[in-house]
C-alpha cells in the first residue's frame, strides 16, 4: 500500500472512531443521517483498500453497533440474525437463496458450455463476423439492451454470451463489465415489458389517486428518464470515439497492449479457460443453452406472476399483472434448472460430453459463483440492518423540506435518490420509498409529476449502477468474471460524468417541462463533455508508467 493510501486509511480510521464516539456519547435514534452512516463507511473503504469482503463486514458492524446502542451480545445477534425475520445473515441468505440457486445453475451451464467447446466456437464464429474492437463492444451493448426483461438475467446471460467476443477483441473485463451493468438496470427501467416496470407500477398504484394507472405513469416517464438514455448515448460515443479515461484507461491500454484483461485482482475464471475442451463444439451449442434459458425465464415470471390465470380480459395488461406480482427469485432457479436439464442431455445427446464429465463441471460452475454470492450475502446484511435504522424515514423527512422549491424539485429528487441508492445499493427500495413521497408533492401538476417520477426512477438507478453493494453491479462482476473492485471504480468515473449532465438536464427540465426540449439538450452536453474531455487527454503525456500495476 503506497503512502498516500496509508495517509488516507489512517484518516478514514480516524474520522470513523470520532463518529462512532459522538454515537455512543450522544445516542443514536431511527430515521436520522446516522441510518446511512453503515453503508457509506463500508463504500468508502472499499474504495480505499479495493477489499470488499471486510468492508462490507465492518459497516454491517458499525450498523449493528448503532442499531443496538453498542450492546456487545445484541450486537452479534443483530448480525447472525434469523431467517423469520428476515434479518442479519441468516435472513440474508434464506432471502437470497433463489438468487443464489439460479447463479449456481447459471455457472454450471456455463462450465459445461466452455466443457463442450462452444464458448470457444461462439468466439471463433465472432472473430470472422466482428472485425473491430469497437465492434465487438457495440455488439455487448446491443445485447443488453435487447434483453430488458430483467436486470439479474441481463448480467449474466450478456456475460455469458459476450465473453469469448471481447477476450479475442482485446476488451478489459473491467469495460465488458461496464457494458454489462450499463445495459441492466437503465435498460429494464424504460422498457415497459420487464420486471421494474411492473415493480414501479404496483408502487405507483398504492399511491392515492393514482390506483390502475401505475403503468401508464411509468411509461409517460420514459423520455424524461435522462440518466439511463443518456447513459446509452454516452455508451455509443465512446465506443465509437475509441478512447476511454479514468482508471479504465489503465485497463483497457493493459487489455489491448500487453494482452491483459484484469490487470489487477484474481484471474476467477482461468481454470476454466486454461481448461481441455471438444474440438467438435459448434456455435449453436452456446447459443441454444442460451435460447432455452432467455425462453424458459420470460414464461416461468410470467406463469409465477399469474399469466395463464387469465385474471384480466386485456392480454397486455395480463402480461403486465403478471410481471407486477411475479417473484424472480422463484421463478428464475425453477427456469435455470429446466435449462440446466436440457443443457447436459443435449450435449449428451451430441456426444460431445459424458455423464459423468457433466458432473465434474458442476463444483466448478459453483466456485465460479462463490465470489458474488458471498458479496451478495453481505451486501445484503448491511441493507437489512440500514432498514433497520430508518433510512427511509430520514428521506422522507429531507424531502418534505425541500417542497418550496418547486422547479427544482426534480433535479434535487434526483440527487436524493442517487444518494439513497448508492448508500443501500438497492434501486427498488429507492423508488418504493420515494415514489409514495414524490407523487403528492406535485399534487395538481401532472406535468410536474411525471418528471418527479423520472427524476426518482433516474437517480435510482444511478445510485444502483455506482454502488458496490447493489445486486445489479455484484451481478455485473459476476457476468463478465471481473474483480468487483476493478469493476467498481473504472465504472464510476463514467457514471457520475453522466449523472452529472443528467443533474443539469432535470434542472432545465424543472422549468421548460417538455422532454422534446430537455432531452436534446442532455445529449448535446453529453457528446459535448466526451470531445472535451478526449481533446484534453490527446494533449496528456501518455507515461506507460500510469498503466501498470
Amino acid at each position: 500500500m503506497s503512502n498516500v493510501k496509508k495517509i488516507v486509511l489512517i484518516a478514514y480510521l480516524a474520522v470513523t472512531v470520532t463518529l462512532l464516539v459522538i454515537a455512543a456519547t450522544t445516542g443514536v435514534e431511527t430515521g436520522t443521517i446516522w441510518s446511512l452512516l453503515p453503508p457509506v463507511l463500508a463504500i468508502g473503504l472499499a474504495l480505499i483498500t479495493k477489499e470488499v469482503y471486510s468492508s462490507l463486514i465492518f459497516g454491517t458492524l458499525i450498523g449493528a453497533l448503532l442499531a443496538t446502542s453498542f450492546h456487545p451480545l445484541q450486537t452479534i445477534n443483530t448480525i447472525i440474525g434469523s431467517s423469520e425475520e428476515g434479518s442479519g445473515l441468516i435472513g440474508a441468505v434464506s432471502g437470497n437463496a433463489g438468487v443464489f440457486i439460479f447463479l449456481v445453475e447459471l455457472g454450471i451451464i456455463v462450465a459445461l458450455v466452455n466443457k463442450a467447446g462452444g464458448s470457444q466456437a461462439f468466439g471463433r464464429w465472432a472473430a470472422a463476423h466482428i472485425k473491430t474492437r469497437t465492434g465487438a463492444m457495440l455488439a455487448t451493448f446491443v445485447l443488453g439492451v435487447l434483453i430488458f426483461i430483467d436486470d439479474y438475467f441481463n448480467c449474466l446471460t450478456v456475460g455469458s454470451v459476450m465473453r469469448p467476443v471481447t477476450d479475442g477483441h482485446k476488451i478489459s473485463r473491467a469495460k465488458l463489465s461496464y457494458l454489462i451493468d450499463a445495459t441492466a438496470a437503465p435498460v429494464c427501467m424504460i422498457a415497459p415489458v420487464s420486471s421494474w416496470a411492473a415493480a414501479v407500477s404496483d408502487y405507483a398504484g398504492k399511491v392515492k389517486g393514482f390506483e390502475g394507472k401505475g403503468i401508464q405513469l411509468f411509461i409517460s416517464a420514459i423520455p424524461f428518464n435522462f440518466y439511463s438514455i443518456l447513459t446509452f448515448v454516452f455508451i455509443i460515443a465512446i465506443c465509437v470515439m475509441g478512447f476511454d479515461y479514468g482508471s479504465m484507461a489503465m485497463h483497457e491500454y493493459n487489455a489491448k497492449y500487453k494482452n491483459d484483461l484484469y490487470t489487477t485482482g484474481e484471474r476467477v475464471d482461468q481454470e476454466l479457460a486454461n481448461e481441455e475442451v471438444h474440438p467438435n463444439g459448434k456455435v449453436i451449442d452456446l447459443i441454444l443453452p442460451v435460447l432455452v434459458l432467455i425462453f424458459t425465464s420470460v414464461f416461468a415470471l410470467i406463469y409465477n406472476g399469474g399469466f395463464l390465470d387469465g385474471s384480466q380480459p386485456d392480454s397486455y395488461m395480463n402480461f403486465i399483472n403478471a410481471f407486477a406480482n411475479t417473484d424472480a427469485t422463484v421463478a428464475l432457479p425453477w427456469a435455470g434448472s429446466i435449462s440446466l436439464v436440457f443443457t447436459i442431455v443435449y450435449l449428451m445427446l451430441r456426444k460431445i460430453i459424458t455423464f459423468k464429465a457433466a458432473m465434474e463441471q458442476a463444483p466448478k460452475g459453483f466456485a465460479a459463483m462463490v465470489p458474488p454470492i458471498l458479496i451478495l450475502t453481505f451486501a445484503t446484511t448491511l441493507k437489512g440492518i440500514t432498514n433497520m435504522l430508518g433510512s427511509d424515514e430520514f428521506v422522507q423527512s429531507v424531502m418534505q423540506g425541500a417542497g418550496a422549491l418547486t422547479n427544482f424539485l426534480p433535479a434535487i429528487i434526483f440527487l436524493v435518490a442517487v444518494f439513497l441508492a448508492f448508500s443501500t445499493g438497492t434501486s427498488w427500495g429507492t423508488f418504493g420509498i420515494l415514489i409514495p413521497i414524490v407523487l403528492p408533492i406535485f399534487n395538481g401538476n401532472p406535468q410536474m409529476q411525471i418528471i418527479g417520477i423520472s427524476a426518482c426512477l433516474a437517480g435510482a438507478v444511478c445510485g444502483d449502477h455506482c454502488s458496490p453493494i447493489s445486486d445489479t453491479t455484484i451481478m455485473s462482476s459476476a457476468g463478465a468474471q471481473c474483480n468487483h473492485i476493478n469493476h467498481v471504480s473504472t465504472q464510476l468515473p463514467y457514471a457520475l460524468t453522466v449523472a452529472g449532465i443528467s443533474f443539469v438536464t432535470y434542472i432545465i427540465a424543472g422549468f421548460v417541462q417538455q422532454w422534446y426540449i430537455s432531452l436534446p439538450i442532455g445529449i448535446a452536453l453529453t457528446l459535448g463533455v466526451l470531445f472535451v474531455i478526449k481533446f484534453m487527454r490527446k494533449n496528456e503525456h501518455i507515461d506507460e508508467k500510469m498503466y501498470t500495476k
